[in-house]
């Protein structure tokens, strides 16, 4: 399954029992996060607080657009 496959189901019409394209996108992005904290956790307490920060990261990418856009 490659990329195309992935957005090409995406286009399709979603129903009610599923999370769309949008659900895969978030897990994507927040595997990321996931592994950009814990590989520069220096301790245990960091790398949990990463875990959590990972969780939230739209809230973070949003803040920072209005700062940029001075919103």
């Amino acid at each position: 399954m490659g990329i195309e496959d992935f957005f090409k189901g995406c286009a399709k019409k979603q129903t009610s029992s599923g999370g769309g394209c949008g659900v895969g996108i978030y897990m994507l992005g927040f595997l990321g996060a996931l592994f950009y904290y814990l590989n520069t956790a220096p301790s245990f307490w960091v790398g949990l607080v990463g875990i959590l920060k990972a969780l939230v990261w739209p809230a973070f990418l949003v803040y920072e657009i209005f700062m940029f856009f001075g919103a």
